[in-house]
């Protein structure tokens, strides 16, 4: 590649990570090239579905149809509620059983090691191995054991994952933070207790990791619960029009790099 890698990491949040499909839409529209990709919790799923090839109108379609009996499957309560069975088999048979290393783009996924007590960065691995351990969210979904590692949320210890996308060689990274705009209304059920609170707890880190990236977004979600997955729509259209308002910056961004980028909209639908 003769011009500059672009790199795009997309961070946790729950139904708001839904936003990411309406960046990556926007980003894509207006010639906005993404060569490596990385994702913690809903961001993770976002990235693989995204570095394995699927369409982001593809996406929207999905967020949209897919019910909680898809991919819930309710357990009786001991480290969760949510043993984690469905979406992992969701999400194996969308990304095509591949592992990491092998998707269309390079990417990464992000999760926490409960018990070493640290961030670990899934290059290699299957996809929906990587996903289903990102997406643990303490409390709700039972952790992902995989040879006698226990992995939750990779939200926990990194938020947007900046770092493990210019470890791909992102020589310009775009971040995309769901979780910074802070709801004025009170959480509407557990899982919001949860990522409201998780979000608190690295707000003053993610603060200083923020300033690493050349390029922030950061959509207006406020009206997204975390477990509100019905407002899909509202979401992705939240991330779109943040996306859309940065354009001048990240166009301007990427001419600085030397990277020529068409301002010509095309339809990615």
């Amino acid at each position: 590649m003769d011009r500059p890698v672009v790199g795009v990491a997309l961070g946790s949040g729950g139904a708001r990570g839904f936003a990411h499909v309406g960046v990556l839409k926007a980003l894509e529209q207006h010639h906005v090239p993404i060569d490596v990709v990385s994702g913690s919790s809903m961001g993770a799923l976002v990235a693989a579905f995204y570095a394995t090839g699927m369409r982001t109108v593809f996406m929207e379609q999905l967020a949209v149809t897919l019910r909680w009996r898809h991919w819930v499957d309710l357990t009786v309560p001991k480290m969760g509620m949510i043993s984690g069975d469905k979406v992992h088999q969701l999400i194996h048979m969308l990304t095509r059983g591949l592992t990491v290393d092998a998707a269309d783009k390079p990417l990464a996924i992000v999760a926490t090691d409960l018990v070493a007590k640290q961030r670990v960065v899934f290059r290699t691995e299957s996809i929906a191995d990587a996903v289903r351990a990102s997406v643990a969210i303490p409390g709700v979904f039972v952790p992902f054991v995989k040879n006698g590692r226990v992995y939750v949320d990779g939200g926990v210890v990194d938020r947007v994952p900046i770092e493990a996308v210019r470890d791909l060689g992102a020589d310009v990274v775009i971040g995309v933070d769901v979780s910074s705009v802070q709801r004025e209304r009170p959480p509407q059920g557990v899982v919001d207790v949860i990522l409201q609170s998780l979000d608190l707890m690295q707000d003053e880190v993610y603060k200083m990791r923020a300033k690493t990236a050349d390029i922030y977004i950061e959509p207006d979600v406020s009206g997204v619960g975390s477990s509100q997955f019905h407002k899909a729509n509202q979401a992705i259209e939240s991330g779109y029009q943040a996306a859309v308002a940065n354009m001048e910056q990240i166009l301007a961004q990427l001419a600085g790099r030397g990277i020529d980028v068409s301002s010509d909209a095309v339809d990615t639908g």
